[in-house]
């Protein structure tokens, strides 16, 4: 049984799936223009400002969306969908509870868009008059943050088969630096996104930069089972290159990282760009080349944005079990900015909460993601950063259903570890954060 997962097909055959309706028949009327009443929205009025500024990003050539709405003719055959999967609260996809603490960019369309859409649709989906249409947005071609500073791409194509498992592969990527670099916005770009499960960006620097540790994971949870089973490209070991920091990463749905004003990625001279690749077959065999594309911040930074991860590894989701709890949690050393959080099942996961504990004992919940969804990876950045104490806890909550519900579940009669592949399990949770207050600078010697 072919186990393994086509992320961006899946995405696709969802919208279409959910719907029951081809493309040819979400057109609704025969007529190219429609029929409408007095004051019923148009597209060239109404409907395109919405569509700019909240679903080109994905929608349009190219990018992660089945199809492009950038313009009447791509978006009319598909109002009768935009209707649906919009009054359902399915799109824009976000997924965070919104009564907890606000967040940036923020993929919610308000109430009068949402019935603009709607009432759209239900009134002949009707273009208007074309010189009312606003001018479309402009992109990069090939990159959704805007034009990079710098490039990085892997060396050489690496061959996907068609069918099989694949262990995680590492390429190794020179930056050439001769400078420290500070790093305001990075893009992970794959090159092949039907077979890209994800992608763990890390820098490598000989010598690097000297950094106090902050975070403090629980190291019981940490343990994973024992790895039985390596790529043909294993990650290089010792201090060859230096020590292995994390920097981006990559999933579907996530955003490129655009860091708050004020801070960036510090990336010291002459390092490497280490890529620990996770790729998935899905019938067809192909190949990849996966790029990273950065923005250099433009002033020096009061605050350097660190990345870092906590996970539970010993998680054990029992055969048929429709609501299974693992906890992990993480612990503060000093003082520290928490900028945002990023969590990470695979198929089973259904919903996360997370708490911030202080050190008096109080506790509150700081984000919950009742509806989780792996084809949306988020990492959701919080609109004012959290000022953490030394010595608070983040308490981390993620359910999980393996029962044969679950329509994605790939096997509900097995018992589920922690595990790389789409078929096994993981609690993950990324972090972005600071020290409140930054030591000056300083360099490790070897």
């Amino acid at each position: 049984m072919k186990r393994t997962i086509p992320i961006i097909a899946a995405v696709a055959m969802a919208w279409a799936a959910s719907l029951g309706l081809t493309a040819e028949q979400a057109k609704g009327p025969e007529t190219s223009k429609g029929t409408t009443g007095v004051g019923a929205p148009t597209f060239t009025k109404d409907v395109a400002p919405i569509l700019y500024k909240n679903c080109v990003g994905c929608h349009r050539p190219g990018e992660i969306a089945p199809m492009s709405l950038l313009s009447y003719a791509d978006a009319r055959p598909w109002a009768k969908a935009i209707r649906d999967e919009v009054g359902e609260g399915n799109m824009p996809p976000w997924h965070a509870d919104p009564q907890y603490l606000k967040l940036r960019h923020e993929r919610r369309l308000s109430d009068a868009e949402k019935s603009t859409l709607v009432r759209w649709a239900n009134t002949g989906a009707v273009e208007g008059d074309p010189k009312a249409l606003p001018a479309a947005p402009t992109f990069t071609d090939g990159w959704r943050m805007g034009k990079p500073d710098a490039i990085f791409e892997m060396q050489e194509d690496y061959a996907v088969p068609a069918e099989g498992t694949i262990e995680y592969e590492w390429f190794y990527l020179p930056t050439n630096f001769t400078e420290p670099k500070h790093i305001q916005q990075i893009e992970v770009r794959p090159g092949n996104k039907a077979v890209v499960h994800h992608v763990l960006v890390y820098y490598r620097a000989k010598p690097d930069k000297q950094r106090t540790p902050v975070l403090q994971p629980n190291q019981a949870q940490m343990k994973t089972p024992e790895r039985r089973v390596q790529g043909s490209r294993p990650p290089r070991g010792g201090q060859e290159l230096g020590p292995r920091r994390l920097i981006a990463s990559f999933a579907p749905g996530i955003d490129p990282q655009a860091f708050p004003d004020g801070t960036a990625l510090r990336l010291e001279a002459g390092g490497t760009i280490e890529l620990q690749m996770h790729y998935t077959t899905n019938g067809t065999a192909g190949t990849d080349r996966t790029r990273i594309g950065v923005i250099f911040a433009k002033d020096e930074p009061k605050h350097e944005i660190r990345a870092s991860a906590f996970f539970n590894g010993t998680l054990v989701l029992p055969a048929g079990a429709d609501d299974v709890k693992v906890d992990a949690d993480l612990g503060f050393l000093q003082d520290t900015i928490v900028w945002g959080i990023l969590p990470h099942t695979h198929l089973r996961g259904k919903k996360w909460e997370y708490r911030l504990e202080l050190p008096d004992g109080t506790s509150k919940m700081i984000l919950a993601v009742p509806k989780y969804d792996f084809n949306w990876q988020t990492y959701y950045m919080f609109e004012e950063p959290l000022q953490v104490p030394k010595g608070s806890k983040l308490l981390s909550s993620a359910w999980y259903d393996n029962s044969a519900k679950n329509k994605f579940n790939p096997d509900s009669k097995a018992q589920v570890l922690w595990g790389d592949q789409t078929w096994e399990e993981m609690q993950y949770t990324g972090i972005l954060f600071s020290p409140a207050a930054s030591a000056p600078p300083t360099t490790a010697q070897k």
